[in-house]
């Protein structure tokens, strides 16, 4: 198989996504969706259910294996048709993901899911992996959670505890499918904040999401999929 790495030219830019068509029998999820996403910036990614918000996310951490187009993520690139293992595992140490519910280990601590990929999957010395992963907790304010199992955790602090170990082999892209659903109005403007800093930070940020007012207040750019196709945000300027 031919290599799959690809240094991307423009230097502000961290993420392309080129013509990317998916199928699920005959049915087009994603067709010819082509998104640019430039180091820093939040990007709401909004639509009908069923418009293929999710999947493009799940294309782009490299969980989900597309049929045509390309996904380069900060000078790794997957095309159409499925990558080598070796640019898979490159690819997740570029791109963090945060599941709508939240997908945490039920058997594992706070501090466990945290530094479960860095140990496991890279190699990192365990000590090293828990003193980032308590950093990581601290910065989120959860670091007094750290030893409890995610049933203990309230909706709050297991999404928190969720972003700190998608963070925990620092990528450049955080993906984050409907962050917002199950958060009260107080928790809402908490995590907005949150993610505005991760963004001054220089972190990317692709949100999916349905909450159309947490998109326009901390949002950078909507990007809004029907049926699989990127079509016109009707509320800009």
């Amino acid at each position: 198989m031919e290599d799959d790495a690809v240094v991307i030219d423009a230097p502000d830019l961290v993420m392309r996504v080129d013509g990317l068509r998916l199928q699920r029998g005959t049915r087009a999820i994603l067709d010819g969706v082509s998104i640019d996403v430039g180091r820093g910036e939040m990007i709401a990614v909004m639509g009908p259910s069923g418009s293929g918000k999710t999947t493009i996310l799940r294309a782009i951490a490299g969980l989900e294996r597309f049929q045509a187009g390309s996904i380069s993520v900060d000078g790794v690139a997957l095309r159409g048709g499925g990558a080598a293992s070796d640019t898979l595992r490159a690819l997740r140490r570029k791109v963090g993901m945060v599941f709508q519910f939240h997908c945490l280990f039920e058997h594992l601590t706070a501090l466990d899911n945290v530094c479960l990929a860095p140990v496991h999957a890279y190699r990192v010395p365990a000590a090293d992996a828990k003193r980032r992963a308590m950093e990581l907790l601290a910065a989120f304010g959860v670091e007094h959670r750290a030893g409890a199992l995610p049933r203990h955790l309230s909706g709050g602090e297991a999404q928190r505890v969720a972003i700190a170990r998608a963070l925990a082999v620092d990528p450049p892209v955080l993906l984050m499918d409907e962050p917002t659903a199950s958060l009260d109005p107080e928790r809402r403007a908490e995590l907005g904040m949150l993610l505005n800093e991760l963004r001054r930070q220089g972190r990317t940020l692709l949100i999916a999401t349905h909450d159309d007012d947490f998109a326009r207040e901390f949002a950078r750019r909507i990007v809004r999929l029907r049926d699989g196709v990127i079509v016109p945000d009707a509320q800009s300027a």
